[in-house]
């Protein structure tokens, strides 16, 4: 069977896209990480992919705002060829950096089939800090193929800037088509560790949004940060709990769900 493509960004302070590939390739993908000058200069061409991700980082240093800067470069040079890879059978994911620039593109929501008009923000957190520690997700509103067979999971988050914001126009909107598809919540590993739900302060506790297709998916958290279980925080916990009860101690991590259901689209 011909493995799923995808295509991985790179460049100007995106960093986690080993993590993605290794993560994509994990799941039975081909990942190709690709320079996005590489894409400018047409060395590689978008539309060979069945999988755009845009990975986490700190694009340009953030200087001119999460992710600004690195959209303009896609709006000024690969724009066409973006909008070509949404309107077809594809799908796209950024992860933390990658939600930022999605959202500066108006990738997401695009409602309406507004693609390109910006109509959603990942503010500074409401402490002001950068924030780096794990959190408990729910899923919600319409089925998307990122997320098909998950209720919950926990993974990190590693942001200075992802407080969701939105007009409350554009947020009922967003709520009355099922668009929040990810929100933060009390859970196991916030009760574990005694710690805040929603760290960021985003509005109504939103982590991740997807486009009206479900096919575009934006999320703060890093779920290829979570493939093992040994990466969760409350994984000595649970070992000696799984053995006690007799229950078989899982190899998989609460955030490879995400990259399977990516690559199972297309098989």
């Amino acid at each position: 069977m011909v493995k799923p493509k995808v295509l991985i960004l790179s460049g100007y302070g995106l960093n986690c896209e080993e993590e993605e590939a290794f993560a994509f390739e994990l799941a039975g993908g081909e990942s190709r990480i690709v320079h996005i000058n590489d894409l400018i200069d047409k060395k590689v061409k978008i539309s060979d992919y069945q999988i755009l991700v845009f990975p986490g980082g700190f694009s340009f240093g953030d200087d001119t705002g999460s992710g600004k800067a690195y959209a303009n470069r896609i709006r000024d040079h690969l724009w066409e060829e973006v909008k070509k890879f949404v309107s077809e059978d594809k799908l796209m994911v950024g992860f933390c950096n990658g939600f930022q620039i999605m959202a500066n593109l108006g990738l997401v929501p695009a409602l309406d089939g507004k693609i390109g008009e910006r109509q959603v923000a990942l503010q500074y957190n409401k402490n002001s800090r950068y924030i780096n520690r794990w959190v408990d997700l729910e899923v919600s509103g319409r089925k998307t193929p990122w997320l098909l067979g998950i209720d919950k999971f926990s993974c990190p988050i590693a942001h200075g800037e992802g407080r969701f914001y939105t007009d409350p126009e554009t947020l009922i909107k967003i709520n009355e088509r099922g668009l929040a598809v990810l929100k933060y919540y009390e859970g196991e590993i916030c009760k574990y560790q005694n710690i805040e739900p929603n760290p960021n302060g985003s509005l109504e506790s939103i982590a991740g949004i997807v486009d009206e297709t479900g096919k575009i998916f934006g999320l703060m958290p890093h779920p290829e940060r979570a493939l093992f279980f040994n990466q969760r925080p409350d994984a000595p916990l649970l070992k000696e709990k799984y053995k006690r009860e007799g229950v078989k101690i899982p190899k998989e991590g609460p955030g490879m769900q995400i990259f399977k259901n990516g690559i199972a689209y297309f098989k």
